[in-house]
């Protein structure tokens, strides 16, 4: 009996297999059409603005957009404050959409000099990802500088700190005033460092750089001591383990001490 059936069954089968494609291919149709057309807040003129205005808060307000029509050129909210207090370049009818091309800021080149205090030098340092903490080195970072030789006398390598608490001014051509939304991702890396310090300071950098390697030791932001008596690492204190058993026991009095801090901080959150 089935065998009469079976063409009426693969039939069925067939059919059913046809719906489900049919199916899939127009959800797939849907999906593609909506596909860019999620809205996205972007940052509008609330008003039509004159070119040469000075952008103010007042002047500006949030539209949604979908979101193919957005790309990296257009102003987001969570970036409003860069153009705050920047001259537009061309004029504005309120709806429009900020351009980052449309600000005087793209068109002048940041001055590192006007970073450097009086009697301070900004001195450059190369620095790969290994010798910037793994390229977390940032602006207005403070560092230390170590530097790795092989002394004459020994014929040893020796590891020593030269400076101490020194502040970033520059991660290759971003400073801590830069916008990052005006450079390109792709440029957004760095292979050099400038540290401010004094004239004293650049002439041991450019001379330690020349005899060995300088790598740079990340602080924390609140973190400014000095250590004025300071040892150094040689290949003989390396393998004696001497000094590492030292230092040991002293960062384990520093890390409990840090731990115990935390915990107290912790403790007196929302206490009078």
């Amino acid at each position: 009996m089935l065998k009469g059936k079976t063409p009426l069954i693969v039939a069925i089968v067939l059919g059913l297999l046809a719906g489900v494609v049919a199916y899939s291919a127009i959800k797939k149709k849907e999906a593609d059409v909506r596909r860019g057309w999620n809205l996205v807040p972007v940052v509008v003129a609330a008003q039509d603005i004159p070119e040469g205005t000075i952008i103010t808060f007042d002047m500006i307000s949030q539209r949604s957009v979908p979101e193919q029509f957005v790309t990296s050129s257009v102003v987001k909210p969570d970036s409003a404050t860069y153009v705050v207090n920047q001259k537009v370049l061309v004029p504005l009818q309120a709806g429009d959409p900020l351009l980052w091309s449309q600000f005087e800021t793209t068109k002048a080149a940041e001055r590192l000099s006007s970073k450097v205090q009086k009697k301070g030098r900004a001195i450059t340092l190369e620095a790969k990802a290994i010798t910037a903490v793994g390229g977390w080195v940032r602006p207005n970072d403070h560092v230390d500088v170590i530097g790795t030789f092989r002394d004459p006398q020994t014929d040893e390598q020796v590891a020593v700190t030269l400076l101490q608490n020194v502040i970033v001014l520059a991660t290759g051509k971003i400073t801590g005033t830069t916008n990052v939304n005006l450079i390109p991702e792709g440029q957004r890396e760095y292979n050099n460092v400038s540290l401010l310090v004094i004239p004293e300071e650049a002439e041991i950098l450019v001379l330690a750089s020349e005899m060995g390697n300088l790598t740079l030791s990340l602080r924390n932001e609140d973190d400014v001591d000095i250590i004025e008596e300071r040892g150094r690492a040689t290949i003989s204190t390396l393998l004696s383990g001497e000094r590492t058993r030292v230092l040991e026991q002293k960062r384990r009095e520093i890390i409990t001490i840090i731990k115990g801090n935390s915990k107290e901080q912790n403790a007196g959150v929302g206490s009078p």
